[in-house]
């Protein structure tokens, strides 16, 4: 019990008494002053007849369905480079790892950099390689503002998942290959028949969390696009945020909070129904 008595301090402290506490005000009409007026259930009956929350989730999903299979390719093409014995293939797995270390703030304010429209880098290649003939205002056009956050959050997350996998792949002992070796098959057999079953639980798990990551995502929307155009990348962590802390409607955004809560665990729950390995 005294082993596990500081971990269950921190999750009640952090975890348990904020969820608990977020369910009580979004009953409650909450305001920074003034009374609190209890009003039931009519938070989450208004966040379902928002328009800009309902737009908020479409843009996270939106997102999400974007970012998570472009994310898991780039991981999946990298780790299989990395899973090799080759001289200095530890610089180019902490080359590929280099940018989870950076915060996504440090992140988003790089790539704002890049895409500048005045003196960006990307702008500047392109003008120079005649693919385009004036500079493009990246971050101030719904269709191509979304295209740039996704690109920069698989540069900066795409280690993560190489890491995941690439344990995934060295976990596979070399006595199953050979094995299937001796039974004929070929390397791409061994691949499909082998080596994705053996890993697909761990596909799966970094696949989901991709997937949460997308649904919470905040800092890069905030930093990049500030969720302009007219609130068009405007996402529903982001929405949360300005409702609660802008406009002072805790009550609401605890709704809205819970509601996402319900969100994340219908996809823990898949998550899990995911991760179940086929092979036993």
């Amino acid at each position: 019990m005294a082993f596990i008595l500081p971990l269950l301090i921190v999750n009640i402290t952090f975890f348990v008494i904020p969820f608990v506490k977020s369910l009580y005000m979004s009953l409650f009409d909450w305001k920074l002053l003034g009374n609190k007026l209890f009003i039931g259930l009519a938070n989450y009956a208004k966040a379902f007849q928002d328009p800009k929350f309902l737009h908020s989730l479409k843009f996270t999903f939106q997102y999400g369905i974007i970012v998570t299979p472009l994310l898991f390719i780039v991981a999946f093409i990298m780790a299989i480079l990395v899973n090799q014995s080759f001289r200095g293939v530890g610089i180019f797995r902490t080359i590929y790892f280099l940018p989870v270390v950076i915060s996504m703030t440090a992140s988003a304010d790089i790539w704002l950099w890049i895409y500048n429209e005045l003196y960006g880098v990307l702008n500047h290649l392109l003008m120079n390689f005649g693919i385009i003939d004036s500079p493009i205002a990246w971050m101030h056009m719904p269709s191509t503002s979304l295209p740039a956050v996704c690109i920069m959050v698989t540069w900066k997350m795409s280690g993560f998942s190489m890491l995941m996998l690439l344990g995934a792949f060295q976990s596979i002992g070399d006595d199953i290959y050979e094995a299937s070796s001796i039974d004929g098959a070929n390397a791409i057999q061994r691949f499909f028949r082998i080596t994705i079953p053996i890993i697909r639980p761990t596909i799966g798990l970094s696949m989901v969390i991709s997937v949460i990551g997308s649904v919470l995502a905040f800092e890069q929307f905030k930093i990049m696009t500030a969720g302009g155009p007219s609130s068009k990348t405007q996402t529903a962590v982001y929405y949360i945020y300005e409702t609660s802390f802008g406009h002072y409607k805790f009550g609401y955004g605890a709704a809205m909070s819970m509601i996402l809560l319900v969100i994340l665990a219908a996809l823990s729950y898949f998550q899990f129904a995911v991760m179940k390995d086929s092979t036993k």
